[in-house]
């Protein structure tokens, strides 16, 4: 007997990949350029000069057994203190490298999270539109998964979140900034949510913990200062990949790190290590493990990503196309020009336009644009666009 569970994931991927592959075999059918694939959200500029640097010096350099060999089964211990050094440093934090773990990008950071936190039945709160996988992630982890709306600026609305607290909420994840909305959460914002949060702490008489995924920590275009969470909460966890700011999504490379104020900390940390050890989640790329301390606060040419934002907000502007407003990311939340997001894709796709349906993320009515790609791909897709406005307003 099968796990049917894991079964119906395999067999029912992520609406993303489908669409990506989806593209790629119409590309192959008309030509590259003639198709606009706005679906996925992989890094299109180059790695930062230095980490080809750092990865001919370490291959030059260091013995193959050593630079290929086993590391510590929660990381490299130069890396996680080049690491805390570098986050303190950076957002004035008082993190401690005993309480950092190494992993295969921000995804297994939240699942070892989940998995080290998670009892059968506790409930785990997101912020819809939320990236997919947080439901796979937590329900395979024994736990609830349980979305809340947020606001029309797609800010946490903390009168839906109070009606969604109750003694079985264990972790809260945030994501910011956002994927799909490039939403950015404000130190307001955060604060607010960190004395939320306490406050139920002490009602419920136990942990609840925030985890902050933040892949697209360095994706800020706009005048926001970052707030990271341990300086705020103290039951908190940051998931880190150097995907985005690296332009390294294929090499899996990122870390968890827990706030040395957690209650119990030390237990948490074991919990994360037994979560590692159970899922197979330990020692990462030896090789790209030893790369990190070379290439910290190092990230690719971010500014080609805003360009491709204002060049794309300006033009879908003109053409009356409403969205959100993208501080950060490199994801623009398009309105849907009728309310079923999925027919508004398909009717996209006669125009060679494929773009991601909100239904994916847990909200209706909207379309997520990823506009990390070649700028002229999206200059020749402002006509398509174009094309698809005029065909709704045709309906009229």
């Amino acid at each position: 007997m099968l796990n049917e569970k894991m079964k119906e994931y395999g067999s029912s991927p992520s609406i993303i990949r489908q669409l990506f592959e989806e593209a790629k075999s119409k590309k192959a059918l008309i030509g590259e350029s003639n198709v606009y694939d706005f679906t996925i959200g992989n890094p299109s500029i180059e790695p930062p000069k230095v980490v080809n640097e750092a990865l001919i010096k370490l291959i030059r350099e260091l013995e193959p057994i050593s630079l290929h060999g086993y590391t510590s089964s929660t990381g490299d211990p130069a890396t996680k203190k080049a690491i805390i050094s570098y986050l303190n440093k950076t957002y004035g934090a008082a993190l401690r490298d005993e309480y950092i773990y190494l992993t295969m990008g921000a995804a297994a950071g939240i699942t070892i999270t989940l998995n080290a936190l998670i009892n059968k039945g506790d409930e785990v709160i997101v912020f819809a539109p939320y990236f997919p996988e947080y439901r796979v992630y937590t329900e395979s982890s024994g736990g609830i998964f349980r979305p809340v709306d947020t606001s029309e600026s797609f800010d946490i609305d903390f009168l839906k979140l109070e009606a969604s607290m109750n003694e079985k909420v264990k972790v809260v994840i945030i994501n910011s900034p956002n994927n799909p909305t490039g939403a950015v959460y404000t130190e307001e914002i955060i604060i607010k949510l960190s004395n939320f949060l306490r406050k139920y702490e002490k009602e419920y008489n136990h942990p609840i913990y925030l985890l902050s995924d933040e892949p697209y920590r360095e994706l800020i275009y706009d005048d926001i200062k970052y707030p990271f969470v341990t300086n705020y909460y103290d039951n908190s966890l940051v998931a880190y990949s150097f995907s985005k700011s690296l332009s390294l999504p294929g090499e899996r490379i990122g870390y968890l790190v827990l706030s040395p104020k957690m209650e119990n900390v030390k237990d948490v940390f074991y919990a994360v290590c037994g979560a590692g050890r159970a899922l197979g989640y330990i020692c990462q790329s030896s090789l790209f493990q030893k790369l990190i301390p070379y290439v910290l606060g190092h990230t690719s040419n971010m500014s080609e990503y805003k360009d491709n934002r204002d060049y794309l907000t300006k033009e879908l502007k003109k053409l009356g196309y409403e969205f959100a407003n993208s501080s950060g990311a490199f994801y623009l939340y398009l309105k849907a020009l009728e309310s079923d997001a999925v027919k508004f894709i398909n009717i996209a796709k006669e125009y060679n336009l494929y773009l991601v349906p909100s239904d994916s993320f847990g909200a209706k009515g909207y379309v997520r644009i990823a506009y990390c790609v070649k700028k002229d791909m999206i200059e020749r897709s402002i006509p398509a666009f174009k094309k698809l406005m005029e065909h709704y307003e045709a309906l009229k």
